[in-house]
């Protein structure tokens, strides 16, 4: 796993955090719970993609086809 990658996934949960809180300040909750829920979506999509490239990885130590 790269370095990087963990760096972009604290730095999507930190500006999620920011915008989180502004927005309950503002009293939009819809929105912040909208904001958590597309940052959650995001960081998901990153990780499903290394999962499919470990599952990969595997396959072709293992020589399964």
């Amino acid at each position: 796993m790269e370095i990087d990658l963990v760096f972009k996934i604290a730095a999507i949960g930190i500006i999620v955090a920011v915008l989180n809180q502004l927005l309950k300040r503002a009293e939009r909750d819809e929105q912040a719970m909208m904001t958590t829920l597309a940052g959650l979506i995001v960081v998901l999509m990153m990780i499903v993609s290394q999962i499919g490239r470990l599952f990969e990885t595997i396959k072709d130590t293992l020589g399964l086809y």
